[in-house]
């Protein structure tokens, strides 16, 4: 079979070094890859480095093997082109059609997917006309992942970092999968997810918790950065590293993760609760820690209820045509417990998956049904998490659509 043509596309920002490890990810995973970077890049890094890397020639200019239309053909036969770092300046020209080296020219005449990963200074993100680029390029379709947030050049720190390049190469590979056909069928939706498990504090040192490891909630946030969404990933508790593409909220409790979500459901499309949200927490909370003393047993713990932020997102929904998703852990009487769960709860899709001490709780792969609000249910076999994240969001796009019809329906 022939390799997937990936073409990498390098601007010329002090990232551009990083894109050297995306580029050997891609080529070590039997991709065939031809770097493309500007004349701005190769201040940073040398042609031959990127040659030698990828085993293909390297070139900025137009006027090079000028009977091989370069200018054409590497975007013509590429399955997918990766723009990493790719600076406010090249945002711009892909947003307004300028094309006046080898990369933008090739923007231009590409016909499959193309991912930027944006890299630049804070200022520079957060200006109103970096912005409305990056808006133009998602409604085209393009994936545009949200840049890391840490240390930028000298000694600034904010958002702008380049992502991991190991968190790009998975955006990249999962948009591959999908194949050229599929659309970015999340690209200008804001969606939410949760992820992870709270812990409520008994003491200085203990803490009640549950066995959730996130990954699932981690997936569901991978798979709709690679399908274009605006992604807000509310952790709790993981200990994994921030996806690429994401911006990624840190909290500990289930009051800390209710006010969270309230926050960024606010002009979310979709909000998705996979986290394991404690149900209870401890009345009080010891400042000092609890002795064990002889002879003695130890005082009850007394536990109030935590606020059931999926009940409460669902009956008061930021917009009406928001879809909001759970997930319901059960070890018994799954299916039935499931159903009478998305009646109480009022959301519009419920994930239901068995779980227990060996099941589903840190594992890599799931198991699970969902359930809709319409009496639907969609069976999804044991495989990778990732496979019913792909799942959850297949049948969130099409509410999202529905939504858009109806509400064009009744302004006109």
């Amino acid at each position: 079979m022939d390799k997937p043509k990936v073409v990498l596309g390098v601007s010329g920002g002090i990232a551009a070094y990083k894109a050297c490890e995306l580029l050997r990810r891609l080529t070590e995973s039997g991709h065939d890859v031809r770097v493309v970077p500007t004349g701005a890049a190769l201040h940073f890094v040398g042609a031959a480095t990127w040659s030698a890397l990828s085993g293909n020639p390297v070139s900025t200019e137009v006027w090079s093997d000028v009977h091989e239309v370069p200018h054409v053909r590497i975007g013509q036969h590429a399955d997918l082109v990766v723009v990493a770092p790719a600076t406010a300046d090249m945002l711009a020209k892909a947003a307004h059609g300028l094309a006046d080296d080898l990369l933008t020219n090739t923007l231009l005449t590409a016909r499959c997917p193309v991912v930027f990963a944006p890299a630049m200074h804070t200022e520079m993100w957060e200006h109103p006309a970096t912005q409305e680029n990056v808006a133009t390029l998602r409604r085209r379709g393009a994936v545009v992942i949200e840049p890391a947030v840490g240390r930028l050049t000298g000694v600034d720190t904010g958002k702008g970092r380049l992502p991991d390049p190991d968190e790009i190469f998975e955006i990249c590979r999962r948009v591959l999968a999908r194949g050229a056909a599929a659309e970015p069928d999340l690209a200008g939706r804001h969606v939410v997810v949760s992820a992870g498990g709270t812990r409520e504090p008994l003491d200085p040192v203990r803490y009640l918790g549950n066995r959730s490891s996130g990954k699932q909630g981690y997936a569901l946030a991978r798979i709709a950065a690679a399908r274009g969404a605006r992604v807000t990933l509310i952790e709790a508790n993981t200990g994994m590293p921030d996806p690429a593409g994401v911006d990624v909220v840190h909290v500990g409790t289930a009051v800390q993760l209710r006010e969270a979500v309230l926050k960024a459901a606010a002009d979310a499309d979709a909000v998705v609760m996979a986290a394991a949200v404690a149900d209870f927490r401890p009345a009080t909370y010891a400042e000092g820690k609890i002795k064990k003393k002889d002879g003695q047993e130890p005082a009850p713990i007394v536990l109030v209820r935590n606020p059931d932020v999926l009940a409460e997102i669902s009956a008061e929904r930021a917009r009406p045509e928001q879809v909001i998703v759970g997930f319901a852990a059960e070890t018994d009487d799954v299916l039935a417990n499931g159903r009478e769960k998305l009646r109480r709860k009022g959301c519009d899709l419920l994930v239901v998956n068995e779980v227990g001490e060996r099941k589903t709780f840190g594992s890599e792969e799931n198991e699970a049904v969902v359930l809709a609000a319409d009496g639907a249910e969609t069976p999804v076999p044991y495989g990778p998490k990732e496979a019913l994240a792909e799942t959850v969001w297949d049948l969130v796009a099409p509410r999202l659509r529905a939504s858009d019809t109806t509400d064009s329906d009744t302004s006109g």
